[in-house]
């Protein structure tokens, strides 16, 4: 796999020609960015900028003031070749926080093990109604430390109105979850990503993760994309790595929050 190439050809189609990741939301290419305006409950975030040290930050501004406008928070997903070099230090300045650096992997989808079975006693049950939703949500909570609200918000949403385009999964013990995971496929791109894996800490280090890796990209590869893409924390990056997924770039999220005195 040509690394360069195919970093580049993830930039083109996920990132200057993206598309809404959901119903309601809208991608508005304005000058050198474009960003996702999702509804008042989902993700907004800028995917794309071509800037240099002249424009930085003029566009970061006005990024900052159609968002607060709004009153939406947002995010500047970066990537480590994205311009002007010193953009992160230009994000932070206008009022950003930085989230965890990420590695933006990718594999080939032929070349990915599509076999992996659950370990025992753990079944793997599709997200098809709302109960299921629920199961991923308390799945997210003790994984990630959040209350899984905008994980629930986008799977309710895709359920009812675009069922296709987001299938998601829960790893069941008996009752009770202990891991999901989602993927996103984008139409007319050569991309499916893998989203929101995680598992609840005491189930970590079974194999879980794998079985859901694999349980996703059998649904991408007999959908006909022929790349899976993680942006992947130093956790998962490990396991994705044995699996067959190559480093291409890396990614960091700048968050932005309207002051909730204004």
């Amino acid at each position: 796999m040509d690394h360069t190439a195919v970093r580049d050809l993830f930039d083109r189609q996920l990132r200057r020609e993206a598309r809404p990741d959901e119903p309601g939301a809208r991608v508005e290419r304005i000058g050198d960015v474009v960003r996702h305006v999702g509804p008042p409950e989902g993700w907004s975030a800028v995917l794309w900028s071509d800037l240099d040290e002249h424009t930085a930050d003029a566009a970061i501004a006005e990024q900052v003031r159609f968002f607060g406008e709004l009153g939406r928070d947002f995010e500047w997903k970066t990537y480590g070749h994205d311009r002007p070099a010193d953009l992160p230090e230009r994000l932070t300045a206008a009022g950003f926080l930085a989230e965890a650096p990420e590695t933006l992997l990718v594999a080939r989808t032929a070349t990915l093990p599509l076999d992996t079975a659950p370990p025992p006693g753990i079944r793997l049950l599709p997200v098809t109604e709302d109960a299921h939703v629920e199961l991923a949500a308390r799945v997210h909570a003790k994984a990630f430390g959040d209350s899984g609200t905008r994980l629930a918000h986008q799977l309710r949403t895709q359920l009812a109105q675009a069922p296709d385009t987001i299938p998601a999964v829960v790893a069941l013990h008996g009752d009770e979850p202990v891991s999901a995971a989602r993927m996103e496929l984008h139409p007319g791109t050569a991309f499916a990503s893998l989203w929101g894996g995680g598992t609840v800490p005491q189930w970590r280090g079974h194999g879980i993760y794998r079985s859901l890796v694999a349980f996703r990209v059998r649904i991408a590869a007999e959908r006909g994309f022929p790349y899976v893409q993680v942006d992947a924390s130093p956790y998962s990056r490990p396991i994705l790595e044995r699996l067959g997924f190559a480093a291409v770039g890396t990614t960091t999220p700048y968050v932005w929050e309207p002051d909730p005195a204004r």
